[in-house]
C-alpha cells in the first residue's frame, strides 16, 4: 500500500516537474528568470478544472494529459485531435452520440495547451490586424476560433480545458488552427472594470439618425450611440483595408436604425463579439463620409470603445436639433442594372428573399468555390463574402447563424434545391463547431478558391449562373486533370499574362450570357444603400446553357441513339421493301449512318478533348481522361488540317457533327420479318466527331504537364524541339503525292529477326527537297549545306510506319514542311539524297524519285509557310484533276484519276449480295465539271485492304480523290477503285439540315444533248402504249418462281418458305417532243396501272395461284406466254387494264436515265424511218428511242380536272 502511494507521489511529482519546465519555457517572458508564481497558477487552473469536473480519484492532477506548445502542434501533430481535460471515456462517448451516426469523430488526444489569447499574429504592436484570432505562446502563433469573445479576455493568458485542432487538410496549403469549444479559465484573475461614476450621455438611434441631417450641431462634439444589434454586416477586407458596418436600433422592431462604421484595426476584432439582438454602447463616434458614398455615416474612431449596455449605467443626451435640415432624407438612389435582369431564358425576373436562418452544414459541395449543403434540404453559397477564416471551420456538424441572407429558389442551371446566399449585407456567425473530422482533401479540390472568387467580383456572376460555372469546371477538371492537366494549372487564377484554362473555356458561354457592360461590385454602397441592391437581389431561372461530358459518356450516349434509332422498317419503308429478296434486303441493311448535332441533346453538349495522334491507326482522336473519340478535322472547307503544333492542344468545340457508322450483318428472311430483331447476327459502330478549327477555340497545354491518357500516343508527338546545344538537323521539303494508309510489306533487313514479318501499316509520300540539310542554331535553323550536285533530281520518296504514321492526317500534297531529326545526326547522308532505306531501287524508278528515306521514330514534322521560301513561289500546288473527256474515254493508258465529287450514296456490299464477289463498298458520286451543267454519276470500289473506309465518306460530303483507278465494265461504264497511291481528302462535311432540292422540270428531247442532260428529272407527257407487263412471285431467298407459294428451286431446300411478289411494266411515253421507252418496277407498276392499294394487292393475290404472269403487247393485240392462257379473266382483265385509259393518260414522270452518264459508248445517231400517211409516203430521221428508268408517276393536274365532275 505504502510502495503503490510512493510509486503515486514519484509520479505526481515527475509530471509537476515537467509541467514546471514546459511552463517556464514556453509561458514566461523569454528574459525573465524562473517565474515561479505563474507556474504555480497554470497548475492551480489545472487542480481548478479537474476538480470542477468532480473526477479526482484521489488525485487533484491530470497525470494522463501532458502540456503541448503551439510550435508542436504545428509539426508533430498530423491528424484532427480534440482534447477535453478530465473527460472521461464515458462522456467523450456521450460527446460523441450527439455528433450523429454520420462522419468520423475528432479522435480525442490527452493534451494540456495554454496560451495568450491575441487578435495579433506577431509580437509587434504596430503590426496590422484584420480581425482574426490567435493563440500565442514563446513557441510561436496559431490561429483560432471562439463561438462567443469577451473582449477583455485579449492580452491575457488562459488555459483553454476543451479544443480541437485540425491540421492543414493538405501539404503546404496553409497553417492548422484551434477551435476553442468552451470559455477559456485565466490564469491571471481578469480585471472587472467598475462602472462608471456618473451615468454615460448616450444618443439612442432616433436622435441620432436625425443628427446626422444637423452636421453643425456635431462637428464638436463625438456623442455615443446606444441601442440593440438589429443588423451586423460581413467584414469586407480589400488590399487597403478592412472594416465592417453594424446597425443600432431601438427597443421597437420598426423603429428607425443608425449604422456605424468600423474600420480601426484594432477594433475589427468587435466583429468576432458582436451578437444580434445584445445591447450595446459605441462610445466616442464621429461623423464622416465616405469616399464613393452619397451619405453622411457615423465612424468610430481610434479611442471608441465597445460596451454592454447597461440602462443603470446610461444617461441619454438631450440635444436641441431644431430648425432647417442641412440635408433632406435621402430619396432612393436609383437601382443599377443587374447582369441578369434581361437574360431571362422564360422572361420572368424574380426577386430573392431576405431573411435570418441559423442552421447545421450536412454536406461540403465545393470548399473553395463555398457551396455547402444546410440541414440536408438546403443550399448554402459563401462565395459572395470574403470568409477565408471562416471557411477552414465550416464543415459537416457546424452550426451558423445567418443574417440577412437571400433565398433563392428554383435558380435553374442544375440545381433543383432552393439555396441560401450570403451578400455583404449580412453577416455568417458561427454557433457551434463539427464534432467530425474533416473529410480528406485531395490536392484538386482545394485549388481554385481565386478563380472562384474571379468569377463572383470580376465577371460579376449572379447566384444561378456561377453555381453553373462551378459545377462545369468540375466536371472539366474530372475530364482533364491529373493526366491531362495539373489541377492548379487548370484552376489557376486568369491574369493578363497568364489566363486560366478554365476560364478560357467558359469564356464563350459566359460572354453569352453576359452583359458586357456590367458595373463592379461597390462594397460600401452594399451595405448602406436603401433599397438594398446586390447581385443575389433579383434572379432568373437559368437554363442550363451546355455542358461538357466526357468523350466516353458521349460516345456512349451517341452509340444508343444510334441504335435505338436504328429501324429496318424505317431504313427499308414499305412498299419498297415488299418487292426485295433477302440479299438485297440484307445488302441495304448492311451500312447505315446517323449524324447527331449538339442541338439533338440537352442540354447541347460542348466537345472537349485534347488533340492526339493514334500511332495504330494514323487518325487523330480527341482525348480526355475518360478515353478518346476519334475526329475528322478540317481547318476550313476545302482546307485539310495541316499544322503538326495542334497535337497536345486542348480543342473546344460547340458546332460538331458527332457521326455513327453503323454496321449490321443480318438474315432476314423477307420483309414481314424485319421487327424481329433475332435475324441481326452481329451489329458494330464506328463513332467519330467531325467538326471546322475554324469554329473550335484552340488552347495551347504547356508541355511539361501534357501526360497522354493513351499510351498508344508516344511523347514524341509533342511538336517542340530539343533544347541545347545538339538541337538536332532537318530538311525542307514540298509534298507532291500522298499515298493511302494501308498495311504494306517491307523487305527484311540482314540479321534481322528469323520471324515472318507481318504486313505493316505504312503510307508513302513523294515530293522535293528543297534546300541542304541545316542544324539547329539556338533557337531557329542555321543556313543550309550545299548539296554535291544542284542539277540532280531532288525527288524523294518518304516511307512513313510504325509510330511515324501518326503524322499521316497533317501531310497534304501542296505543303511545305521541315523533317527535323533530334539530337546530333548518326550518319551525316541521313537527310541527303542518297540516304539508306529499305526499299528496292526498282520501286523508285517507278515513281520517278532518286532517292528514299524511312522516316524514323523520334523524328518531328513542322509546317512551313510557302511565302517565306523562294522556292515554291513559282510551283503551282493546286490540286490536279482529270478532265471529264479523260475520264470518260476509253483510253485505258492513263488509268489513274483525281476529280473533286459529293457523295450521293455509300453501299456496303457482301459475298453473295448481287453483283459482289467479295466484301467492298460502294459509293455513288456526283462530279461537279464546268463541262456539264449537271452533275456526272460515278461509281467508285473500295475493297480490302482498303478497309473500312477512311473517316468522313458520308452522303453529302465532298471529297477529293486523286489517283483512282479507272476501269470500264462490261456494260461499257467507267467506274473507279480504291488503289495503294489513291489519296482521300474530305473538302466538306455533310450539311447539318438535309434540304432534297427538287428535280429539274424538263422536256424529253433534252434527254437527246448527251452528257449536258441532266441523270435525273420529271416531265410531263402521255403514256402512249404498253410494251410489256410482268407480275411474279419469287422465293425471298433464290428468287426462283413460287407458284401456289412453293419455291420451285431444284437445289436443296431453300432455308425460307417465304415469297415476295415483284412486277414490271414497259410504258412507252412522249411529250411532244420525243418518246421514251420507261421500265416500271414493283410498287411503281401500281401507280402505272392507276390502281389503289387495296386494288393492287387484291391483283397480286390473283397472280400467287399460277406464280407468274407475263404479256407482251405488240401492235393491237397481245402474245401471252405458257403461264397465262388468253381465255383466263386474269389475262382479259390486264389486257383491257393495258388499253384503257385508266393507263393511257397524261401523267408527271420523275425518272433517272437507264443509260449511265458514265457510259462510253456514244449515243446511237438518228435513224431513217418510212411513215406511211395515207397514200402517202414519208422517209425521216427519228431519234431512237430513249430508255428511262421510273422513280415515281404522280397524276398530271389535267387528268385530275377531268376526273373532277365539278369541272
Amino acid at each position: 500500500m505504502a510502495a503503490s502511494r510512493a510509486e503515486a507521489l514519484a509520479t505526481e511529482q515527475a509530471w509537476l516537474e515537467a509541467a514546471q519546465a514546459f511552463i517556464q519555457e514556453t509561458l514566461c517572458a523569454p528574459a525573465k528568470e524562473r517565474d515561479v508564481q505563474l507556474t504555480e497558477l497554470v497548475i492551480d487552473c489545472v487542480k481548478t478544472v479537474c476538480l470542477s469536473q468532480g473526477r479526482n480519484q484521489g488525485f487533484t492532477l491530470p497525470l494522463s494529459y501532458s502540456f503541448v506548445s503551439v510550435k508542436d502542434l504545428r509539426t508533430q501533430q498530423h491528424l484532427p485531435c480534440c482534447s477535453h481535460l478530465s473527460w472521461s471515456s464515458t462522456a467523450y462517448q456521450d460527446w460523441a452520440q450527439e455528433a450523429g451516426p454520420r462522419g468520423v469523430l475528432l479522435p480525442q488526444e490527452q493534451l494540456l495547451l495554454a496560451g495568450t489569447l491575441t487578435d495579433r499574429s506577431g509580437d509587434l504592436e504596430h503590426e496590422c490586424r484584420n480581425g482574426s484570432l490567435y493563440i500565442r505562446d514563446n513557441t510561436g502563433t496559431l490561429g483560432c476560433e471562439l463561438i462567443d469573445l469577451d473582449l477583455s479576455w485579449l492580452g491575457h493568458l488562459f488555459l483553454f480545458p476543451s479544443w480541437s485542432y485540425l491540421p492543414p487538410t493538405i501539404k503546404s496549403s496553409g497553417e492548422g488552427h484551434l477551435e476553442l469549444w468552451g470559455a477559456p479559465v485565466p490564469v491571471f484573475p481578469l480585471t472587472i472594470s467598475p462602472g462608471p461614476l456618473t451615468p454615460i450621455p448616450v444618443l439612442y438611434p432616433e436622435t441620432a439618425s436625425r443628427l446626422l441631417r444637423h452636421r453643425s450641431k456635431c462637428r464638436d462634439v463625438q456623442p455615443n450611440l446606444a441601442g440593440t444589434l438589429v443588423r451586423l454586416s460581413a467584414l469586407v477586407k480589400s488590399q487597403k483595408r478592412a472594416y465592417f458596418v453594424l446597425s443600432l436600433g431601438g427597443s421597437s422592431p420598426a423603429g428607425s436604425h443608425v449604422s456605424v462604421i468600423v474600420q480601426v484595426p484594432a477594433q475589427l476584432v468587435w466583429h468576432r463579439a458582436l451578437w444580434p439582438g445584445r445591447a450595446y454602447v459605441l462610445t466616442e463616434l464621429r461623423v464622416s463620409k465616405l469616399r464613393g458614398h452619397r451619405y453622411w455615416i457615423w465612424m468610430t474612431g481610434p479611442s471608441s470603445q465597445l460596451l454592454p449596455l447597461k440602462p443603470e449605467c446610461v444617461q441619454e443626451l438631450e440635444l436641441e436639433l431644431d430648425g432647417p435640415l442641412l440635408e433632406a432624407d435621402p430619396s432612393p438612389p436609383p437601382i443599377p442594372c443587374n447582369p441578369q435582369d434581361k437574360k431571362g431564358p422564360e422572361g420572368l425576373v424574380r426577386d430573392s428573399r431576405l431573411l435570418s436562418y441559423t442552421g447545421t452544414i450536412t454536406d461540403v459541395l465545393n470548399r473553395p468555390a463555398g457551396l455547402y449543403e444546410l440541414d440536408g434540404q438546403l443550399g448554402l453559397c459563401l462565395a459572395y463574402q470574403h470568409l477565408h477564416g471562416l471557411r477552414r471551420v465550416v464543415r459537416p456538424g457546424v452550426r451558423l447563424e445567418l443574417q440577412d441572407v437571400h433565398l433563392l429558389q428554383s435558380v435553374g442551371g442544375g440545381t433543383g434545391r432552393p439555396v441560401l446566399a450570403s451578400c455583404l449585407r449580412g453577416a455568417v456567425l458561427l454557433r457551434g463547431f463539427s464534432r467530425q473530422m474533416p473529410e480528406t482533401q485531395s490536392s484538386h479540390r482545394a485549388q481554385g478558391a481565386s478563380l472562384y472568387e474571379q468569377l463572383v467580383w470580376e465577371h460579376q456572376l449572379g447566384l444561378p449562373l456561377y453555381l453553373w460555372a462551378t459545377r462545369a469546371l468540375e466536371e472539366l477538371a474530372s475530364k482533364l486533370c491529373p493526366h491531362m492537366l495539373r489541377h492548379h494549372q487548370f484552376l489557376q487564377h486568369s491574369s493578363p499574362g497568364s489566363p486560366s484554362l478554365g476560364l478560357q473555356i467558359l469564356a464563350p458561354t459566359l460572354e453569352v450570357l453576359i452583359p458586357p457592360c456590367c458595373p463592379s461590385r461597390n462594397p460600401q454602397n452594399e451595405i448602406l444603400e436603401e433599397p438594398h441592391h446586390c447581385p443575389l437581389q433579383k434572379y432568373a431561372r437559368l437554363q442550363t446553357p451546355c455542358s461538357f461530358p466526357t468523350l466516353a459518356a458521349l460516345k456512349k450516349e451517341g452509340e444508343c441513339r444510334a441504335w435505338d434509332s436504328f429501324d429496318p422498317k424505317t431504313l427499308l419503308p414499305l412498299p419498297e421493301a415488299s418487292h426485295l429478296p433477302s440479299c438485297e434486303l440484307n445488302q441495304r441493311l448492311a451500312w447505315s449512318w446517323l449524324c447527331l448535332l449538339p442541338s439533338a441533346f440537352h442540354p447541347a453538349p460542348v466537345l472537349l478533348g485534347v488533340l492526339a495522334p493514334s500511332s495504330r491507326k494514323g487518325c487523330l482522336k480527341l482525348q480526355d481522361q475518360s478515353g478518346s473519340l476519334l475526329c475528322l478535322l478540317l481547318a476550313d472547307p476545302s482546307q485539310p488540317l495541316t499544322d503538326p503544333r495542334l497535337i497536345g492542344c486542348l480543342v473546344r468545340a460547340e458546332r460538331f457533327q458527332l457521326v455513327i457508322e453503323r454496321t449490321v450483318r443480318s438474315n432476314f428472311p423477307s420483309w414481314k420479318e424485319l421487327s424481329m430483331t433475332g435475324f441481326i447476327q452481329k451489329q458494330q459502330a464506328r463513332v467519330y466527331v467531325q467538326f471546322f478549327l475554324a469554329d473550335a477555340l484552340i488552347l495551347s497545354v504547356p508541355r511539361p504537364f501534357f501526360h497522354s491518357a493513351s499510351s498508344s500516343t508516344p511523347p514524341q508527338t509533342e511538336p517542340s524541339l530539343p533544347e541545347g546545344p545538339h538541337g538536332g538537323h532537318s530538311r525542307l521539303f514540298l509534298l507532291s503525292h500522298k499515298e493511302a494508309l494501308m498495311k504494306r510489306n517491307f523487305c527484311v533487313p540482314p540479321r534481322a529477326s528469323s520471324e515472318v514479318p507481318k504486313p505493316t501499316l505504312s503510307f508513302h509520300v513523294s515530293g522535293n527537297w528543297l534546300r541542304g540539310t541545316q542544324r539547329k542554331e539556338g533557337t531557329g535553323w542555321g543556313p543550309p549545306e550545299p548539296m554535291e550536285d544542284e542539277n540532280v533530281d531532288q525527288k524523294v520518296l518518304l516511307i512513313f510506319l510504325g509510330s511515324s504514321v501518326r503524322w499521316f492526317e497533317f501531310l497534304h500534297p501542296g505543303q511545305v514542311y521541315r523533317l527535323v531529326a533530334p539530337g546530333p545526326l548518326q550518319t551525316p547522308m541521313l537527310l541527303e539524297e542518297g540516304g539508306s532505306s529499305c526499299i528496292s531501287q526498282r520501286p523508285l524508278e517507278l515513281a520517278g524519285c532518286a532517292s528514299c528515306l524511312t522516316v524514323q521514330d523520334e523524328w518531328r514534322l513542322e509546317l512551313e509557310s510557302p511565302q517565306d521560301i523562294p522556292e515554291v513561289l513559282g510551283i503551282n500546288r493546286a490540286l490536279p484533276e482529270t478532265s471529264l473527256t479523260d475520264l470518260l474515254s476509253g483510253n485505258s493508258t492513263d488509268s489513274l484519276v483525281s476529280f473533286s465529287a459529293e457523295i450521293l450514296s455509300h453501299l456496303r456490299m457482301m459475298p453473295g449480295s448481287t453483283g459482289a464477289i467479295k466484301r467492298c463498298v460502294k459509293l455513288t458520286v456526283a462530279l461537279e465539271t464546268a463541262d456539264c451543267e449537271f452533275p456526272l454519276h460515278l461509281d467508285i470500289y473500295i475493297e480490302d485492304p482498303h478497309l473500312p473506309p477512311p473517316l468522313g465518306l458520308l452522303p453529302g460530303a465532298r471529297v477529293y480523290f486523286s489517283q483512282l483507278e479507272k476501269r470500264v465494265s462490261r456494260s461499257h461504264n467507267v467506274y473507279c477503285c480504291f488503289r495503294s497511291s489513291t489519296y482521300v481528302q474530305v473538302l466538306s462535311f455533310p450539311p447539318d439540315t438535309t434540304i432534297s432540292a427538287p428535280l429539274p422540270h424538263i422536256y424529253l428531247a433534252e434527254l437527246l444533248q448527251g452528257r449536258r442532260a441532266p441523270f435525273r428529272a420529271t416531265a410531263s407527257c402521255h403514256v402512249v402504249s404498253v410494251f410489256s407487263l410482268q407480275l411474279s412471285w419469287v422465293c425471298a431467298h433464290c428468287t426462283s418462281l413460287c407458284p401456289q407459294g412453293r419455291c420451285t428451286c431444284q437445289s436443296p431446300s431453300c432455308p425460307t418458305q417465304t415469297s415476295i411478289s415483284q412486277a414490271s411494266i414497259r410504258l412507252l411515253v412522249e411529250d411532244g417532243t420525243a418518246e421514251a421507252v420507261v421500265t416500271c418496277r414493283n410498287h411503281q407498276v401500281a401507280a402505272a396501272l392507276g390502281l389503289r392499294p387495296s386494288e393492287w394487292t387484291s391483283l397480286l393475290e390473283f397472280v400467287r395461284g399460277p406464280g407468274r404472269v407475263a404479256l407482251q403487247f405488240i401492235g393491237p393485240g397481245a402474245q401471252l406466254e405458257s403461264s397465262a392462257k388468253m381465255d383466263e379473266p386474269l389475262t382479259r382483265f390486264l389486257q383491257t387494264l393495258c388499253i384503257s385509259f385508266s393507263v393511257l393518260r397524261p401523267i408527271v414522270l420523275s425518272f433517272e436515265l437507264k443509260r449511265k452518264p458514265s457510259k462510253i459508248i456514244s449515243l446511237e445517231p438518228p435513224r431513217l424511218q418510212r411513215f406511211q400517211c395515207g397514200e402517202f409516203p414519208f422517209l425521216t430521221r427519228v431519234n431512237p428511242r430513249i430508255q428511262l428508268s421510273c422513280l415515281s408517276i404522280q397524276e398530271h393536274p389535267s387528268a385530275l380536272r377531268a376526273l373532277d365532275p365539278y369541272c
